[in-house]
């Protein structure tokens, strides 16, 4: 049901709610042409997705719904903020959802500015359904992969949490190649210490080899593994809070 007043609009009723892992993605489609919405609406209703309307980024903003899995359908030009200032806005806030543009005022520059920000596609009206299908499609398979990929995160930093600093130390040389002996010179402590971090290391991170060792430290955020860098050459430093993930802090 569909409603033309400043609230959720909805192009069927949303299911119950479920787990994160099974909400159904919603297609979220901001523009302030009611006749735009709805017929969007009733295509991505068709295709078997769900989808919510709104006629301004301040009404998306206000519904609280961007945590939904799925991806967001912008007009460029609106009355108040447009289309790119969401864009810029939510990359800001460190909200990766995909982005579709469909406007009927694009201009290459402005083309390259949202494709550069991470747009999933910047369309023009009168847009082929089959189209917009497609980008929609390519949205929601990028959603689900970023929301995999913040889920193996969150489970590393909070298995990397559990390390001594010792540890840590062990973990990142294992990870860039160094063997036992050089890391056990370079620390200052015997080869048989260095086993016994490098098994600490293996169990509380529940791994296998030393493969899945170094796919965890290039999966570890960039300040993270910058952190643990700093700090290398001292056994005994606390890590701090690391950072937010997907609302998260961590500290270690």
């Amino acid at each position: 049901m569909r409603v033309d007043q400043p609230s959720l609009r909805r192009s069927a009723p949303l299911s119950p709610p479920q787990t994160s892992d099974a909400e159904q993605p919603l297609v979220i489609i901001v523009d302030d042409d009611t006749s735009v919405r709805e017929a969007l609406s009733e295509l991505i209703l068709s295709a078997g997705f769900q989808s919510a309307s709104f006629a301004s980024t301040r009404e998306l903003l206000d519904a609280d719904i961007l945590d939904r899995p799925g991806c967001l359908i912008l007009d460029v030009r609106m009355p108040g903020s447009s289309g790119l200032d969401l864009q810029h806005q939510l990359a800001q806030l460190g909200n990766q959802k995909p982005i579709i543009f469909l406007t009927g005022h694009g201009d290459i520059p402005m083309t390259v500015q949202a494709m550069k920000a991470g747009a999933v596609d910047f369309l023009t009206k009168p847009v082929r359904d089959q189209t917009l299908l497609d980008a929609i499609a390519a949205g929601v398979e990028r959603d689900i992969r970023q929301r995999a990929q913040l889920r193996a995160v969150k489970e590393h930093l909070s298995k990397l949490a559990t390390l001594t600093p010792r540890e840590r130390q062990v973990l990142r040389e294992v990870a860039h190649g160094r063997l036992n002996k050089q890391i056990a010179f370079d620390l200052g402590i015997s080869e048989i210490t260095v086993k016994l971090h490098r098994g600490n290391v293996m169990r509380k991170m529940q791994l296998t080899s030393v493969g899945e060792l170094v796919r965890v430290w290039e999966a570890l955020p960039a300040d993270v593994r910058e952190r643990m860098a700093a700090q290398g050459g001292e056994a005994g430093a606390p890590m701090g809070k690391l950072r937010d993930v997907g609302s998260v802090s961590w500290h270690i």
